[in-house]
């Protein structure tokens, strides 16, 4: 054995040693926003990986088999828990790795759906919009940055127990995703308080978080069900509503707009535009988060300036 070859495999050994003995924790989130969530927590480790494609509705998702060997094979998950993802509770049946369904965190703020919401839609869309139960959780708790900083901290938790040789990277990521959670709100308010008082509708009850945290609130909601088309009576109760409004913005969710907005729409001055309170396209990156909640700003107040 050459002398030249014994001190090559000395130096690698030596290496190997120093080096961090990094495990290899592979983290899948249900929907976009966690991903980006835990993306700010393994910034500089790894990639979470994330179940939904982009533009998939976490309510009725049908998974694919690849997804199932995903969610089998994950050692992370993170889901919102059984009041969005419909689909996923039967699968986590046969599942022996860690399992959190975000919503039942300790420190969480959740809002609830009273049976005085003001929901503007007929009882015959009552049964099938089970995201509008009275009494249920509004499950988009990821749109409050304060329950995003209890979600970190979680992941943190959990990745440092699982690879102990980054805990202090994680520790440090986290600081400073809180670090850049003070920074976005403070942006956000500022961004927002010129349209605070004014007026707009949403065809989903997605936005409360957002809009309790900013000092926001929509002047209606439509939760038009997917399943079921509404009668020419409500449409036309609806319609009066705009008009009463007269300016105003109508907010839609990607990635298809209401077939029902243009008629809502027709001959009156409203404007229609979009909300993506998933993230759909956002990259994966430890800023991820905070460019959703600013583009949702920005598009909020965009429309509303326009007027």
């Amino acid at each position: 054995m050459s002398r030249l070859f014994l001190l090559f495999v000395v130096f690698i050994t030596g290496f190997a040693s120093i080096a961090p003995a990094q495990a290899d924790v592979r983290v899948l989130t249900s929907i976009k926003p966690l991903q980006l969530i835990a993306a700010a927590v393994q910034d500089g480790i790894a990639i979470p990986e994330v179940l939904l494609p982009p533009g998939a509705s976490p309510h009725n998702y049908a998974l694919r088999p690849s997804d199932v060997r995903r969610v089998q094979d994950a050692d992370l998950l993170y889901w919102i828990g059984p009041n969005m993802e419909t689909f996923l509770p039967r699968v986590l049946t046969g599942r022996s790795k860690p399992s959190v369904p975000v919503e039942s965190l300790t420190g969480m703020h959740l809002r609830h759906f009273t049976a005085s919401d003001d929901h503007h839609h007929d009882d015959e869309d009552d049964e099938h919009d089970h995201d509008h139960k009275p009494g249920s959780v509004d499950a988009h708790l990821w749109l409050s940055s304060a329950n995003a900083r209890v979600i970190a901290a979680k992941m943190a938790a959990d990745l440092s127990e699982a690879d102990p040789a980054n805990a202090a990277r994680y520790e440090s990521n986290v600081k400073a995703f809180h670090a850049r959670l003070d920074a976005v709100d403070a942006q956000i308010k500022q961004r927002v308080a010129g349209i605070s008082g004014k007026q707009y509708f949403v065809f989903h009850e997605a936005f409360d978080y957002f809009e309790e945290a900013y000092g926001l609130k929509h002047a209606g909601v439509f939760a038009v069900s997917s399943e079921v088309q509404p009668g020419a009576q409500h449409v036309a109760a609806m319609r009066a509503r705009l008009t009463e409004f007269g300016k105003t913005c109508v907010f839609s969710e990607p990635p298809l707009r209401p077939r029902l907005a243009d008629t809502l729409s027709a001959g009156l001055p409203v404007k229609l535009a979009e909300l993506d309170g998933l993230g759909g396209y956002t990259p994966a990156t430890a800023q991820g988060y905070e460019q959703l909640l600013s583009k949702l700003a920005d598009d909020l107040a965009g429309c509303l300036e326009s007027l």
